[in-house]
């Protein structure tokens, strides 16, 4: 580990739009929360993914200040969906740290939940967003069609709109969320060397619609691949987003935050 590169320290606040805290056990969640704030995060968003754990992140946030959520059930938890699920999400997200819908949507590629299951709770749940008036944070992977299919349904009920967060769909798609006003979440699989659609897609998005993200404790980037995903590691996938723009890191990363803040209204 010695020999990996050192972590680099931001001169602009950042804010991390999408990891999974609750992994963590309670004795490691504070020294990691430290280590990413060490490296210039300001403010992290804990992602909601299941019915056992909209509970626990939203504790997790109530207890760092600057920690807020999600809530929401992902596709490979669609199965699980129930009438007690729904009234949850929804009392749940009128708590002040609760900044979005997510994390819903469609996955064929692993196909955890029967595809047509993932589908009604991906639409019950964006028209939970409409109802608050809240962004959704979308997961799509091997799904572009009936992703876009939805989303045209309901892109006119959402104010806010959301993000298509780890987006490594196809250009349609991409041209279809960025002319909706969706932003699109980059993180660690843009450092991978098999990744050259996602960097296409990057360098075709405009910067007030990226948003940053580690998906921790998955996609950790280069230079620290294979070793288990943490916030602090959010400096690399910035630099190789400035480096993929054109664009300074520092001006990046302002626009950046400024783009979370907006679109999650965390002051």
């Amino acid at each position: 580990m010695s020999k990996r590169k050192p972590i680099p320290i931001l001169n602009q606040a950042i804010i991390e739009t999408h990891c999974h805290l609750d992994y963590l056990k309670n004795s490691e969640l504070e020294t990691v929360l430290e280590q990413a704030f060490n490296v210039g995060i300001e403010s992290i968003v804990t992602i909601a993914t299941e019915p056992d754990n909209l509970a626990v992140v939203l504790d997790i946030a109530n207890r760092f200040h600057q920690v807020y959520c999600t809530q929401g059930i992902h596709p490979h938890e669609a199965e699980k969906f129930t009438p007690q699920t729904l009234s949850t999400i929804r009392d749940n997200s009128h708590h002040a740290k609760v900044v979005a819908i997510g994390e819903i949507g469609l996955d064929y590629y692993y196909d955890h939940a029967d595809r047509a299951v993932q589908r009604k709770v991906f639409e019950t749940q964006l028209a939970i967003a409409s109802e608050l008036q809240l962004p959704v944070v979308i997961h799509t992977r091997e799904a572009d069609d009936d992703t876009l299919a939805i989303l045209k349904n309901f892109s006119t009920k959402l104010p806010r709109k959301g993000v298509i967060h780890s987006f490594t769909s196809g250009l349609k798609l991409a041209e279809f969320c960025l002319s909706e006003g969706f932003h699109l979440g980059f993180n660690g699989i843009l450092t991978f060397n098999k990744a050259e659609n996602v960097r296409e897609i990057l360098r075709a998005t405009p910067v007030t619609q990226m948003l940053v993200e580690t998906d921790a404790p998955y996609l950790t980037p280069v230079p620290y691949r294979g070793v288990t995903n943490e916030p602090k590691y959010l400096p690399f996938i910035l630099e190789r987003m400035a480096q993929e723009k054109n664009i300074e890191v520092g001006s990046l990363t302002r626009q950046l935050t400024e783009n979370a803040r907006s679109l999650f209204q965390i002051n």
